[in-house]
């Protein structure tokens, strides 16, 4: 199954309004409509604040700095591998 992004438009009536031509094969098709809302819109989610148990654990990963976005946890996996082998 292909998927394709596009927008569009529902009117009065209920009715879905393609803005764009489509380059695909005539036929039968299954619609997905996502609608935005006004909290999807106006304002990002915070992240959850996490309970921990340990006060300690608590300190230490509430001080630490964020994770890159790039971080790739294979190649830093691999990366220490190489280093505690020799490799």
């Amino acid at each position: 199954m292909q998927a394709y992004k596009l927008n569009a438009t529902i009117d009065e009536l209920g009715h879905l309004i393609i803005d764009e031509p489509l380059n695909i094969a005539p036929g039968k098709v299954e619609v997905i409509i996502l609608q935005p809302t006004a909290t999807t819109t106006t304002t990002p989610q915070q992240p959850k604040k996490r309970e921990y148990k340990v006060q300690a654990l608590k300190d230490l990963l509430e001080s630490a700095p964020p994770t890159p976005p790039d971080f790739d946890p294979d190649q830093a996996k691999w990366e220490y591998l190489k280093e505690k082998h020799n490799l």
